[in-house]
């Protein structure tokens, strides 16, 4: 029997894992516990690769028989090879390191393709809440002071399509979701107003 279902996984990992071929190669940036690389590895044949800060996650993957190594994404992925891996993905991690611009250009260097998931800084309830409380927003999504925040770069989703269109990035395929990482119709008609994560598929 196998180990993980597809409802194992959490809905955005459930999306990119969608995106991924079976029997490729990934290099998950901020790999976390491992789910989606276990999920990768276990259902569709993966070769997976993981790079992660935390001690704790790392020990989480090596329980799990995955391949992880130490990494701040700060210092880039210069030790990787172009076009070495079919996808490189990153979940939750481009608001937090210095420069997403050049970690977005050596994800592109490293993989044919990337999966990107980040929250959307132009979520109604954000402007709302900035609007009406001369306050940086606090939320489930975003619930951390603004002195404390792991988040140093705050951009909407408009945002990263710009960015892509400057540095002729093509988008393959996005889904924008709710806080529970949900899809819904209004989302689909104002993603840039109704969307609080976005997942996107990119390439050259």
């Amino acid at each position: 029997m196998n180990q993980h279902t597809q409802t194992d996984l959490r809905s955005d990992l459930n999306i990119i894992q969608n995106w991924i071929k079976p029997n490729s190669q990934v290099l998950d940036l901020g790999c976390g516990h491992g789910d989606l690389l276990a999920y990768l590895k276990s259902e569709k044949k993966c070769q997976g690769y993981g790079l992660e800060i935390n001690p704790d996650c790392i020990v989480s993957c090596v329980t799990k028989g995955l391949s992880v190594i130490e990494h701040d994404l700060n210092h880039g992925l210069k030790h990787f090879k172009d076009g070495g891996v079919d996808t490189v993905v990153m979940t939750q991690a481009l608001q937090a390191v210095r420069r997403p611009d050049v970690l977005l250009d050596d994800m592109l260097r490293v993989g044919k393709e990337a999966i990107i998931t980040f929250p959307n800084f132009g979520y109604w309830r954000t402007r709302f809440y900035l609007a009406s409380k001369g306050r940086m927003p606090m939320s489930k999504t975003l619930p951390y002071k603004w002195y404390d925040t792991p988040n140093i770069h705050f951009f909407t989703f408009n945002d990263f399509e710009d960015l892509c269109k400057k540095k002729n990035i093509k988008v393959l395929n996005k889904a924008v979701m709710d806080d529970e990482y949900n899809k819904h119709w209004s989302i689909q008609m104002w993603p840039s107003m109704l969307g609080e994560f976005a997942v996107y598929h990119i390439t050259r």
